[in-house]
């Protein structure tokens, strides 16, 4: 087995290594939904088709992002962060792969595996308790590649707050300044298709909109055709960038940094 495939693999293993844990947080998830669910369907009783959306895509989009949460990881950063401020960086620099590639493919184990041990709760219980709006195969396919686009969009964000680490020596001040943008922007606190006006024209066009906005209208229906195509284009177009932003600022980040005694 090459290198990336055998790190997904132990990544997708170590993040399974805990399920009380796991299974705690999907239960907080699914908890979290039905919270969400209420409130939006409040919202939508006032202001029916706000968005585009009837109150079913609300309440399901409500459920898609408790189930999303882990994967994009819309809530955390990544443990590169905490290597760079001890030092241990320095080994994954010597290691003979590239030190990008090797967290993508980390991210990637530890993405499949959440989505497989926690988005399965919030959408199954969703589904008994309200009258979620359910694709059929072809609409689960396509989900399935614009969540996996979701994922690397995510890691592209959350690599250049953890490249940054090599110039500010504290994250928490980015940290915080990147959770709210994820949140606000993403759709994680309400439908970006319920922003008004410049706003969410903005808010469509920024990437956090790939992180679940994208998935969630992919798993409603909303895209189809040329469509679907154009919004896989939209999350592909902004993985590339963040990627290859992230190359940039690894080759910086190889210049600058010293280790004492070596």
């Amino acid at each position: 087995m090459s290198v990336y495939p055998w790190v997904a693999a132990y990544a997708f293993r170590r993040h399974a290594a805990y399920p009380l844990g796991t299974i705690a947080e999907a239960v907080t998830n699914t908890l979290f939904g039905f919270v969400r669910a209420w409130i939006v369907l409040a919202l939508w009783a006032a202001r029916p088709s706000l968005g585009g959306y009837d109150a079913a895509d609300a309440v399901t989009f409500c459920f898609i992002t408790q189930a999303l949460i882990g994967p994009v990881q819309v809530f955390g950063g990544l443990e590169l962060t905490q290597r760079i401020r001890s030092g241990d960086v320095a080994i994954d620099l010597h290691r003979p792969v590239d030190l990008q590639g090797w967290w993508l493919a980390d991210d990637l184990g530890r993405g499949a595996c959440t989505l497989l041990l926690r988005g399965g709760l919030p959408m199954v219980a969703g589904a008994l308790a309200f009258d979620l709006r359910l694709p059929g195969a072809a609409g689960w396919a396509a989900f399935a590649v614009s969540v996996a686009l979701a994922v690397i969009t995510g890691f592209g964000l959350r690599y250049l707050v953890a490249m940054a680490m090599f110039w500010l020596h504290d994250d928490r001040g980015l940290q915080a300044v990147a959770l709210v943008l994820s949140m606000f922007f993403s759709g994680m606190i309400l439908p970006l298709v319920a922003f008004p006006g410049w706003l969410g024209t903005l808010a469509q066009a920024l990437p956090w909109a790939a992180l679940i906005q994208v998935p969630a209208d992919v798993f409603l229906g909303e895209y189809r055709g040329a469509g679907l195509l154009a919004a896989y284009g939209f999350q592909a177009m902004w993985a590339v960038v963040l990627l290859g932003a992230g190359r940039v600022l690894t080759s910086a980040a190889r210049r600058r940094l010293v280790i004492h005694g070596g």
